[in-house]
């Protein structure tokens, strides 16, 4: 049965909160950074004035407040956070014991670049560089995705087939404070569609457990084989949440999402909110005659290799936008993609181009001429394995 709609206005951060909300979180630890405050500043005021019936915690750092979440979680409690770049890399050693203690914590990594140089605005910096932390991973384009799959990451962390901790990527100042018309819900909708957490494991001293123990040379790689079969293994649960929330209200999510694709020779690639200036460039190029298409990654941990592989089929130029370095070597999503099509007997020309990096502006004439430089390049021969797009002087 599809939900009643009713669209407001509001900034992302605010709708986040309110699926935060909605989703019923019992506890929250938060440390404030640029550009997710908003975020846990609105829970807070949810919480204080009674809104929302959760244990909100300030912490003193970002590394306390996943230990915190940890610990929350640990003990059976819905549990969210939300930081970013700094942040994410101050809670960094956290992380992996979130993921192998198999906790379903949700956090919201409002993207922004790395230090240094200093700066507060956007890319994916801060992502990559926590991308092999064993979490599940998903990149959001607007703000209804962000409010929707924030809501969807609390079904698919605590559905007893994956119990992995879940991050929903939104970008930064691009997305986070910038108001948006937003497809709200209703508690009762998302009542039914969310059920109370049923906690796989938990710390109980009536039924004493161990977590977080040492393993021996003896046991460690069958850990983190263990842990890696969770990780895969949650493909088939998180489309099954995908395909209920899109008979519910009209949305519909895949892993890899496609626009124009049919017939592309070219094909771009990217993640996060470039996606929708993106489609307005492929929509030029094909009203001129140039077969051109786009591709999003929307999970990226688990990587949908399959998806990526059939959203490729048939094109002769892939143009991989990152938008995070890897220095010294190609970008991260570059080579997450080259891997994945290696197998494939007949594989396109792949080449990677850096945009947008600090938050510097791509507008849709930018992947027009990513194009032209990217067809003179495999007609010459790549100069380059990779390449900084718009670096100037």
């Amino acid at each position: 049965m599809m939900a009643h709609k009713k669209r407001v206005g509001m900034e992302v951060s605010i709708a986040v909160s309110h699926a935060v909300q909605l989703a019923r979180a019992e506890a929250i630890a938060a440390y404030p950074i640029t550009p997710q405050t908003h975020i846990v500043e609105h829970l807070s005021s949810l919480v204080a004035n009674g809104d929302l019936e959760a244990e909100f915690i300030t912490v003193e750092s970002e590394h306390s407040a996943m230990s915190t979440c940890i610990g929350m979680s640990a003990t059976g409690a819905r549990t969210y956070t939300a930081t970013s770049s700094q942040g994410l890399a101050l809670m960094n050693e956290i992380l992996f014991i979130a993921s192998s203690m198999r906790l379903p914590i949700v956090m919201t990594v409002a993207n922004r670049a790395l230090s240094g140089p200093l700066s507060i605005w956007n890319d994916h910096g801060d992502i990559m560089a926590a991308r092999d932390i064993g979490w599940i991973q998903i990149f959001t384009e607007n703000g209804q995705e962000a409010f929707d799959h924030s809501v969807m990451a609390f079904k698919i962390a605590e559905d007893h087939r994956v119990v992995m901790p879940t991050i929903i990527n939104m970008d930064g100042f691009i997305l986070t404070h910038v108001v948006e018309a937003h497809e709200m819900m209703d508690q009762e909708t998302v009542d039914r569609f969310l059920p109370e957490l049923v906690p796989y494991h938990k710390l109980d001293p009536a039924k004493p457990v161990t977590m977080g123990a040492f393993a021996m040379p003896e046991l460690f790689t069958e850990c983190k084989m263990a842990h890696e079969m969770a990780l895969t293994g949650a493909y088939g649960p998180i489309l099954e949440v995908w395909k209920e929330w899109g008979e519910l209200t009209g949305r519909h999510y895949q892993p890899v999402e496609t626009y124009r694709t049919e017939g592309a020779k070219v094909i771009i690639m990217m993640m996060g909110s470039l996606g929708q200036v993106a489609e307005v460039a492929v929509d030029a190029m094909r009203d001129q005659g140039i077969p051109v298409g786009l591709v999003k990654i929307r999970l990226w941990r688990p990587f949908p290799f399959a998806d990526l592989r059939q959203a490729l089929a048939g094109a002769e130029l892939v143009i991989v936008c990152d938008r995070a370095l890897s220095l010294g070597a190609a970008g991260p999503v570059l080579a997450e993609v080259r891997s994945a099509m290696y197998p494939v007997a007949v594989k396109p020309h792949i080449l990677g181009y850096t945009v947008g990096l600090g938050g510097r502006d791509v507008q849709p004439e930018d992947f027009e001429k990513l194009v032209r430089l990217a067809q003179a390049e495999v007609k010459q021969g790549p100069s380059q394995e990779y390449y900084y797009y718009g670096v100037r002087g």
